[in-house]
């Protein structure tokens, strides 16, 4: 399974960016489908995640200000950030739970990761 993530850029505080992610491949089952990010100097964290149900977690940092939604058909991933901070710059990586031909259990994959910068 491939991820392919775009959207980042640079962008003033309190403006908003959407980020986008599509998977690929063949042969593949996926369940969650989420956003992490790691900033400067930190490490990796959870941002949002949505559950093959529906439903779906945030961090505290994004709740309020970031959403994120799915579209299955398609195996993508969105994530709309408004009202961002200088804290928000970090790299962006999109992740997916995916079951892969015949493997018995589901794995995490990837994506390359895009830079989110929030400066004036």
């Amino acid at each position: 399974v491939q991820l392919q993530a775009s959207g980042g850029g640079l962008v003033q505080p309190g403006g908003s960016l959407r980020l986008d992610c599509v998977a690929s491949g063949r042969d593949f089952r996926i369940n969650d489908m989420g956003w992490f990010r790691q900033g400067p100097g930190k490490q990796r964290e959870l941002v949002a995640i949505e559950y093959d149900r529906g439903t779906t977690r945030y961090a505290d940092f994004a709740k309020g200000r970031f959403t994120i939604s799915r579209d299955s058909a398609k195996n993508t991933v969105y994530l709309q950030m408004n009202s961002l901070s200088p804290e928000d710059t970090a790299v962006y990586y999109c992740m997916a739970n995916a079951l892969v031909g015949g493997a018995r259990f589901y794995a995490a994959y990837w994506g390359q990761g895009t830079q989110v910068t929030v400066s004036s």
